[in-house]
């Protein structure tokens, strides 16, 4: 007898928000191409493998138990699943995600640029692909280089006399900066005095963590009406008691901080030190060298200025440039050449400074590293200036061709990316939320919505140099289209549904934030009687 499973309704459940469909519903709950999938747990079957395993060998005489007393007393509790069920879960899994390269991917201040297949196939070269970090240092002297001539044009493009390049993030990275200066301050003998770190209110969120995870106290400090830093109150806020300032140029508002060589200049004067995050260098590379700023130190990330893999939580790589003051304060370990070999200068090694220790196991993301000089040397000097300036084009093109319709907000050209409020938007009914479930519909992952914190409802689009003028142009138009219907003021409702053609309908995030559900369990098998759980206890 067949079974009718109404999974879309099964699926509506789990906190969704406006189930009224757009389309009949179907048998399967599969709509065309668009495949309904439940959890891999909910389609495993007892007894169910793609793998054939061996019997075990017979006991030896006089042992009881091969396993010592650990054997399992109950279901491990993974599925059972042919080959086939495995793949085609996951192809099915992948065709729910949009990827870059799937599309115009406008997410503000994270760069979501192509990476080119170039760096992927030199990453996976023999000699470089199979690197393992134990290996003699004889055997990966090609490696050691290939890190040295990174940091090289690191260096170069930067302005910079030094570079750490284990950091395995951009926060990381902030981290490694702050404890520079620390080091620094210490070998002054002002760290005890020097107590409180200077942040715009513009800055990423992970600037101000990062200096309260080092024991500083976070001061911060407004923007003026040009969404730049206030350089008076700037000024007013420096003391014997300020460590340092971390400031991003461009900064999160997309906008370059004009004022940044005098903001410099105060700060020095006043005997702290100038912490640049360089979340945004991808904006002005090869036209802008951070250390010609009078920049101290800066983290580079290198998923969004060079484009190695960016998001799912890694690998990241964020190296970091020091000054000539805080050169000698880099982390171990050290990449040194001694007449034609290369040596890593690992913890205690005597070098000419004063490392504060070691951050990271081993030497740093080496399949990061590949791509980034990877894309460095396919593009040269010229290039990368061009990509530069093509990202700062495509954002002004953006600009331009939406702010008769969209809320500019600050007026004048912008760097990287555009920043719109949501004044458009007022007694429409429609919210910035709202407004991005929409655009899911329209077949586009929205751009980063209400941040930066200090522009009420902010949608910020960084288009990238890697999108065609064709494809901005769609996308642009799509944006428009959804405006117009916004501004009809009887569209609210038709908003609040969105997006009607995705997988999941719109969820619950609030729920789901406070009170998520991490793990899945079987109906039959309630927490009080789950055997994973009376094992742990």
């Amino acid at each position: 007898m067949v079974q009718s499973i109404d999974r879309s309704q099964g699926r509506a459940t789990g906190g969704e928000i406006g189930n009224a469909s757009a389309a009949p519903a179907t048998f399967t709950g599969n709509r065309a191409l668009q495949i309904e999938e439940p959890l891999i747990f909910e389609m495993g079957q007892p007894g169910r493998c793609g793998v054939d395993l061996p019997e075990p060998a017979p006991r030896s005489p006089g042992v009881k138990d091969r396993l010592n007393g650990l054997r399992r007393a109950g279901d491990i509790g993974l599925p059972g699943l042919s080959e086939p069920q495995v793949v085609q879960h996951y192809t099915r899994l992948s065709q729910k995600n949009y990827a870059i390269d799937m599309g115009v991917y406008p997410l503000g201040s994270c760069t979501m640029k192509h990476n080119p297949r170039i760096n992927e196939k030199v990453a996976r070269l023999p000699g470089i692909g199979d690197l393992h970090p134990l290996q003699p240092v004889s055997t990966v002297q090609g490696a050691l280089e290939l890190i040295d001539r990174l940091a090289h044009w690191l260096k170069t493009l930067t302005g910079m006399p030094a570079v750490a390049m284990s950091p395995a993030a951009g926060a990381h990275g902030e981290m490694c900066g702050m404890m520079a200066i620390s080091a620094a301050l210490e070998a002054r003998g002002e760290r005890a005095q020097r107590k409180t770190v200077l942040a715009p209110e513009s800055a990423h969120g992970t600037n101000p963590a990062t200096a309260a995870a080092l024991g500083f106290i976070v001061k911060p400090i407004p923007a003026n009406e040009r969404g730049r830093v206030d350089l008076t109150a700037l000024k007013a806020a420096l003391g014997p008691d300020v460590a340092a300032i971390m400031l991003t140029n461009p900064n999160t508002c997309g906008l370059f901080e004009s004022e940044v060589v005098e903001i410099s200049a105060a700060v020095h004067a006043a005997g702290a030190y100038f912490y640049c995050d360089g979340a945004n260098f991808n904006a002005i590379v090869g036209r802008v060298r951070p250390g010609d700023l009078g920049v101290d130190c800066m983290h580079i990330n290198l998923h969004k200025t060079f484009s190695t893999p960016h998001g799912g939580g890694g690998p990241g790589a964020g190296p970091v440039v020091l000054s000539a003051a805080l050169a000698p304060y880099a982390p171990y370990p050290w990449i040194v050449k001694d007449g034609d070999k290369w040596h890593v200068a690992e913890d205690e090694a005597k070098v000419e400074g004063k490392p504060l220790g070691r951050l990271k196991a081993f030497h740093g993301q080496m399949g990061m590293f590949t791509r980034a000089l990877a894309y460095i040397m396919s593009h040269g000097a010229d290039g990368l200036k061009q990509a530069s300036e093509d990202a700062v084009l495509s954002a002004n093109y953006v600009m331009a061709a939406l702010q008769d319709v969209m809320s500019q907000a600050f007026e004048g050209p912008c760097m990287h990316e555009a920043l719109f409020d949501d004044s458009f938007l007022k007694d429409t009914g429609v919210s910035t939320l709202d407004f991005a479930k929409a655009m899911i519909d329209e077949g586009y992952h929205p751009m980063t919505m209400y941040f930066p914190l200090v522009v009420h409802g902010a949608m910020l689009i960084e288009p990238t140099e890697s999108q065609a003028k064709e494809d901005l142009d769609l996308f642009l138009g799509a944006l428009r289209s959804l405006t117009a219907k916004a501004k009809t003021g009887t569209a609210a409702e038709a908003f609040k549904a969105a997006p009607l053609y995705a997988p999941r309908r719109r969820l619950d995030e609030t729920l789901a934030a406070r009170k998520p559900i991490l793990r899945w369990r079987p109906s039959n098998n309630p927490p009080e009687t789950d055997p994973v759980k009376q094992a742990a206890e």
